[in-house]
């Protein structure tokens, strides 16, 4: 599990110095001249400049560890829908997709994370988890409501709502 956290840092550490790198437009073969940065033409320099700079956080997270669990879940001045699920449950892949939907609707103001049991057989137990898929609201630190198996999107429309109060 830490593995992947400072994979993670190391990943994203990486892409944000490539995003910095100048973008070479020919393919050349010398290996010297694919060194050289090329210019951009100017219909992609024009476009880039008139694009919106926009944080793209993703209110979606897959749960790393305990420690993560209580940073962004527990701590979060979001509310946040946490998705028990499991890798081999056909229900969870059904009701996955159609939770982040959910979410994605409310446009940030609900936050949701999603929690393998095979994993965090702890976080599971801990939380009342006896079947799959089960979906836990939390605001502040407190369970606010929860559900198990699969509903439809009118019903996960209702559920996030209620988390937030409208």
């Amino acid at each position: 599990m830490a593995t992947r956290l400072i994979a993670r840092r190391i990943w994203s550490a990486s892409v944000k110095d490539f995003r910095r790198l100048p973008a070479a437009v020919s393919s050349s073969s010398s290996y010297s001249s694919s060194l050289s940065p090329s210019p951009r033409p100017q219909s992609l320099l024009s476009r880039s400049r008139s694009l919106p700079l926009v944080s793209c956080r993703s209110v979606s997270f897959n749960v790393q560890d305990n420690e993560d669990f209580t940073e962004r879940v527990i701590n979060s001045d979001l509310p946040v829908v946490i998705d028990f699920h499991a890798q081999w449950c056909g229900p969870c892949k059904i009701l996955g997709p159609r939770l982040e939907k959910a979410i994605a609707k409310q446009k940030g103001r609900v936050a949701m994370a999603k929690v393998d049991i095979d994993e965090h057989t702890d976080l599971a137990i801990e939380y009342g988890v006896s079947a799959v898929p089960t979906v836990i609201a939390m605001r502040g630190g407190d369970v606010i409501d929860h559900f198990t198996g699969i509903r439809d999107e009118d019903q996960l429309d209702s559920f996030v709502k209620k988390l937030i109060g409208q």
